[in-house]
């Protein structure tokens, strides 16, 4: 069992580090800086943006969900 979660742990881990990279950058970081801020925004989220958050928040959720999990199993 411990090592369904961990499996599930390390996928969901990588899988949020390509999500959160391919968000689009808002603005006010370290990327004005380097002029990342230059392009103009269209005001609302597309369709695309609005389920990339969508996927992100659902991959957290298990993400939390297994590392709570592994917590509690090792914990015995």
């Amino acid at each position: 069992m411990e090592l369904l979660f961990t499996i599930v742990l390390m996928i969901s881990s990588a899988l949020m580090i390509l999500l959160v990279l391919l968000h689009k950058g808002r603005g006010g970081g370290m990327s004005d800086m380097f002029g990342g801020g230059v392009s103009s925004s269209l005001g609302g989220s597309s369709v695309a943006e609005r389920n990339l958050d969508r996927l992100t928040i659902g991959i957290g959720v298990i993400w939390f969900a297994c590392v709570v999990a592994l917590g509690l199993l090792l914990a015995y």
